[in-house]
């Protein structure tokens, strides 16, 4: 619904998009959009399509600089308040397109003007009371009939419901004639949101924002537990009817989570698949606990004496203990369990109780309610504790061979293939998060190390590249004398390569190919040797600790250049104090509205 408000015209102009859209005849800049040049470069330093296009962006940002100096007009607007100040995580306005940025507050305005009112006819008639009479004569139905919140949805009769949609259709078409030219304004001149004085008519404005923004977080959180508790507010204790407390007091829930259904299984309230779900943890629970149980039980006091199978002349001491014991069992052995687990299943089929999991079989019981309560409970948490336990003594017997023990012992494990590789220092030591390793394959650990090493040392040379200039000068001279370019002429960063000529960048890629080739024939045994003896030592120690140190400040360059070329394509300069940075798109919207 438009239920809008006055901007005055002597406040805040609307964006200044004359001046942007009309500055020189030109269009709106692009440059906005070079925060994306930075990563993108980093994937392709000596591919051609990433510099061209490169090349283009930052040309037309050096050729039209003076734009960007009006996109700072977006910082003035309304509704950038402390302490937060100017925040758009998003980056919906980091292209500096004003008509966009126009378009989404009108939607913002709107938005939270309704808000304010849907969270207000919430909260007013709780404390008012309704409207007396009749709401619906002709259906016997009054104010006081109607419920507070989503309840009445299903109350409200249908003719109600068109009077609602034919009231917001002519604010709407109403709304068109009175439009003003900033966002939200009708020419509705309350004097809550207007003044004489600038000053005021500017926070009230503020004011107005701030306020909407609340609402709309508000409503949505009156919606939710209205929808949830069948009211917007009040004590959770009275809540009775609520699907959330339909199983609030069944077995399980438990100090100090409580009631703790994260995803939502029971919000439908559904007995049935309650019960079925507490079945099912019932069984896993026992079957987890037997299975941590068979884990530890053998180390602790031996297997059995005797044969397992001796037509296979197979001892159970043959047997090791956990899941390479999978592999050890006779396939007669498998027949047995198998049929053991089924004779459970059927046999408990005529014993079922009424609670889940009760089979009448009396180990956890007794006469006083209250201590088989009790008992039952430890049932649950420790049936819960037991899944946890055998799902991890899984995983680390199949990475170490073993359930428990000193890390020290499992040579034999894959995620010790590449412990002692150059690249494992402290205080991370083998670090390998995403589990690139964990299948031992030593031909893609040297792949991937040999790329490590590549991207490291390209980047170490970049990185010196952007700070050498800034401290040593460039070089005397010209760098291209046909076209009258000299050494100096070239910025630093990314806004040389829209300077190097062609000719320079057939350079570079032909160097490029040349290192390339080149290596073929040189190249060692170990990943990134090609015969050149700068980090080498008589000493295999200190030949170690160089080239743990290539490893490392590799990594550290990496990082290095990534911030470096975002930093550049966002500010003009891969360093320095932002507050000089007054070109970058980043500042396009810092003083609007709504911060």
């Amino acid at each position: 619904m438009s239920l809008t408000f006055v901007t005055p015209q002597t406040v805040v102009q609307p964006l200044h998009v004359p001046t942007i859209s009309g500055m020189h005849g030109t269009p709106k800049p692009r440059e906005a959009t070079i925060s994306a040049a930075g990563p993108a470069i980093v994937g392709g330093l000596a591919t051609t399509a990433v510099v061209t296009a490169v090349v283009n962006r930052r040309g037309r940002g050096q050729q039209k600089r003076g734009q960007f100096v009006e996109l700072q007009a977006f910082e003035n607007e309304l509704g950038v308040q402390a302490p937060v100040g100017f925040w758009d995580p998003l980056g919906l306005s980091a292209d500096g397109d004003a008509a966009t940025f126009t378009r989404r507050r009108e939607t913002e305005i709107k938005h939270g003007r309704i808000s304010m009112l849907a969270t207000m006819g919430y909260i007013t008639p709780e404390l008012t009371g309704k409207f007396p009479g009749m709401l619906s004569p002709s259906l016997g139905l009054s104010y006081e009939d109607i419920p507070n919140g989503l309840g009445a949805f299903s109350k409200v009769p249908l003719l109600g419901w068109v009077q609602m949609v034919l009231y917001c259709a002519v604010c709407e078409v109403s709304g068109i004639n009175s439009r003003g030219e900033n966002p939200g304004q009708f020419n509705f001149k309350p004097p809550l949101l207007t003044s004489d004085d600038p000053e005021i008519t500017t926070k009230r404005l503020n004011a107005e924002l701030a306020n909407g923004r609340l609402a709309m977080m508000a409503i949505i959180g009156m919606f939710f537990q209205d929808g949830l508790t069948g009211s917007a507010w009040g004590d959770w204790a009275n809540y009775t009817a609520s699907p959330l407390r339909a199983f609030e007091n069944e077995l399980g829930v438990q100090p100090p989570v409580g009631f703790w259904d994260p995803v939502g299984f029971t919000v439908d309230g559904d007995v049935e698949n309650f019960m079925r779900r507490r079945e099912t943890e019932l069984k896993h629970g026992r079957i987890s606990m037997l299975a941590t149980m068979g884990y530890i039980t053998p180390e602790i006091t031996g297997k059995f004496p005797g044969y397992l199978s001796p037509s296979q002349d197979l001892a159970f001491n043959d047997i090791p203990n956990g899941l390479a014991a999978v592999s050890k069992v006779p396939a007669a052995g498998w027949a047995q369990i198998v049929a053991y687990g089924a004779y459970c299943e059927i046999s408990g089929i005529n014993n079922r109780g009424e609670a889940p999991g009760d089979f009448g079989f009396k180990v956890l019981t007794s006469a006083d309610p209250e201590i088989k309560k009790k008992k039952l409970q430890a049932e649950i948490a420790n049936g819960r504790l037991a899944m946890m336990a055998i799902i991890g003594m899984f995983f680390q017997d199949g990475l170490t061979g073993s359930a428990w023990g000193d890390w020290a012992n499992y040579t034999q494990s894959p995620l010790r293939a590449f412990e002692n590789e150059l690249g494992v220092q402290p205080p991370v030591g083998f670090w390998d998060p995403v589990g690139f390793t964990v299948d031992g394959d030593v031909e893609n650990f040297m792949r991937r190390r040999e790329t490590e090493l590549k991207h490291g040392r390209i980047s170490m040379l970049a990185t010196m590249g952007y700070i050498t200039p800034e401290i040593t000068g460039k070089f005397p001279g010209y760098l291209s004398p046909s076209q009258d370019l000299a050494f100096n002429d070239i910025p630093n960063g990314l806004a040389a390569v829209s300077k190097v000529p062609a000719a320079g960048w057939a350079q570079i890629v032909a160097y490029g190919a040349y290192c390339e080739i080149s290596g073929i024939n040189n190249r060692g045994e170990a990943p990134g040797d090609f015969g050149f003896k700068v980090l080498t030592s008589a000493d295999p120690e200190i030949k170690k600790k160089k080239l743990q140190a290539e490893i490392a400040n590799g990594r550290l360059a990496m990082m290095a250049i990534i911030g470096m070329f975002f930093q550049d394509g966002l500010t003009g300069s891969a360093w320095g104090d932002w507050a000089n940075y007054t070109q970058s798109p980043l500042r396009a919207f810092k003083n609007e509205l709504g911060v």
